[in-house]
C-alpha cells in the first residue's frame, strides 16, 4: 500500500491542506512551530483513536477544541482527515479513499462521518464499501464480487459507538475485505519516538521481539531475534556500524548466558573491546536506526522525525540513502529535519516545506519550484538552496 493524498481540514495548524502526489520518501522541512509536528501527529491521531476511541485520542491531545483549528466554530465546525492510497483488490490495483470527520455536539466527540469508498470499475463514481454517521452505517461484504452490479452487493447494516471509528470493529472481521486491510495498514505504522535512555541498558527479556517499538525500549530484544533468525542481515549492520561511526573498528555480538544480547565494540586506539553501554548516545542512535531500517518486514509507514541529533553530520548523506532503501522495499517513509546534510542527499521530488501565515500551515513542494527545479537541473543540491533562501518563507521572520 502507498498513501498518495493527504487532505486535511481544520486538524490543528492545518487548517486547509491537500498533499498530493506523494512520493515513496519524503522529507519535510521548516521552522520550529510550522507544523512538522503536526503532519506526522495526522498518522499518531489516526492510530490513538483506533487503539482505544476518537475521545481518548482527543483528550491525549488537549481535547476537541484543541485540537481544531483556531478561529474555527467548535459547535458547528468539524474535523476532517481524508487519505488516498492505493492497494491490490482482486490482483489490479485501486485508488481507495478512506476519510472521517470529527466533530463536537453538546459537549461530546463524535465520528460525524466515516467513509471507505473506491471504484468497482475503470469508469463511474467511487463506491462505498463503508459508509458511517454518529455511530450508524453500513458495510459491505461482498466488495469483490465485482462481476455482480451494484444493486447485488450486500449490505450489513451496523451499529457502534458513536466517538468509535467503524474500522476498528468492523475491520477485524475478514469479510470486510477493505476495512480489514486499512486496520492492518494503520496497526502497522511506525511514528517513531525514539529515546536513548529508553534503548540503552538491559532490559527484560519480555516484550515485542520482531519490530523496533516507537521508543526504542525493546532494542536489546529486536537486536537478539535479528541475530539468532537472520545473521546475515544482522552480520550486514555491524559492518555498517564499524564502517560508519568513528573510531569503532569492528562490532562483536556475544549472546549472555541469561539470554541478553551485549555488543562488544573495538576501538582503534585500545586493545581492550568496551561494552555497548558504555558507548555515546549517536552509537546507539545509529545502531537503533540500522536495526529500525533493515527490518525484514518493513512497516507500511514509518515517520522519523530530525533523525539527525546525536549524529555526525558527514553521516547524513549514507542514512538519508538508508530511508530510500526501505522505501523501495516496500515501506513508505516520512522524515523531518533540520540538517541541510541530509537535505542533499535528496531529490526534487522527495521534498517540501511548511511554512506558517496567519497561524495556518501551508505546504510547499519543491518539484512545483520552478527556480529550485531549475538550479537542481544544473546540479545544485537541496540544502545548499535552503541555506541560500530558495525554500520561500520557511526561514522564521
Amino acid at each position: 500500500m502507498k498513501i498518495e493524498t493527504i487532505r486535511l481540514r481544520n486538524f490543528k495548524a492545518f487548517r486547509q491542506v491537500d498533499l498530493t502526489d506523494m512520493p515513496s520518501f519524503l522529507v519535510v522541512v521548516g521552522a520550529n512551530g510550522a507544523g512538522k509536528s503536526t503532519l506526522f501527529d495526522v498518522f499518531g491521531f489516526l492510530h490513538d483513536c483506533l487503539k482505544g476511541n476518537v475521545r481518548s485520542a482527543l483528550d491525549k491531545r488537549g481535547r476537541f477544541r484543541e485540537v481544531l483549528s483556531r478561529g474555527c466554530d467548535p459547535e458547528t465546525d468539524t474535523i476532517l482527515i481524508e487519505i488516498q492510497y492505493r492497494m491490490e483488490i482482486t490482483g489490479v490495483e485501486r485508488l481507495v479513499t478512506y476519510s472521517v470527520e470529527i466533530a463536537e455536539r453538546q459537549g461530546q466527540p463524535i465520528v460525524e462521518r466515516e467513509m471507505l469508498r473506491y471504484k468497482r470499475g475503470r469508469y463511474g463514481s467511487p463506491y462505498h464499501f463503508l459508509n458511517f454517521s454518529r455511530g450508524e452505517g453500513y458495510a459491505i461484504t461482498n466488495e469483490e464480487d465485482f462481476d455482480e452490479p451494484d444493486e447485488e452487493l450486500k449490505r450489513e447494516d451496523q451499529k457502534v459507538a458513536p466517538d468509535a471509528l467503524a474500522i476498528k470493529g468492523l475491520g477485524q472481521l475478514e469479510r470486510f475485505k477493505a476495512a480489514n486491510a486499512f486496520r492492518q495498514l494503520i496497526e502497522n505504522w511506525h511514528v517513531s519516538d525514539f529515546h536513548i535512555s529508553a534503548a540503552r541498558g538491559r532490559k527484560d527479556a519480555s516484550g515485542d521481539s520482531e519490530h523496533l517499538s516507537e521508543s526504542g525500549d525493546n532494542l536489546p530484544l529486536v537486536a537478539r531475534s535479528l541475530h539468532e533468525q537472520h545473521p546475515q542481515l544482522f552480520q550486514r549492520i555491524l559492518d555498517t556500524m564499524a564502517r560508519r561511526v568513528p573510531g569503532v573498528s569492528s562490532v562483536e555480538p556475544k549472546l549472555m548466558d541469561d539470554g541478553y544480547l551485549t555488543l562488544r565494540f573495538q576501538d582503534g586506539s585500545f586493545k581492550t573491546p568496551f561494552l555497548d553501554r558504555y558507548v555515546s548516545d549517536g552509537t546507539i542512535k545509529m545502531f537503533a536506526y540500522l536495526v529500525l531500517l533493515h527490518d525484514p518486514k518493513p512497516h507500511p509507514l514509518l515517520c522519523v522525525e530530525e533523525p539527525e541529533n546525536q549524529l555526525y553530520p558527514q553521516l547524513m548523506g549514507e542514512l538519508a540513502e538508508e530511508f530510500r532503501s526501505y522505501a523501495n522495499r516496500g515501506g513508505q517513509v516520512f522524515v523531518s529535519t533540520h540538517s541541510p546534510d541530509f537535505l542533499n542527499a535528496i531529490e526534487l521530488e522527495e521534498a517540501c516545506w511548511l511554512v506558517k501565515r496567519d497561524g495556518c500551515t501551508e505546504i510547499h513542494r519543491a518539484k512545483d519550484n520552478a527556480q529550485i527545479a531549475a538550479y537542481m537541473a544544473e546540479g545544485d543540491q537541496l540544502g545548499y538552496l535552503w541555506k541560500q533562501g530558495f525554500f520561500d518563507g520557511v526561514d522564521p521572520a
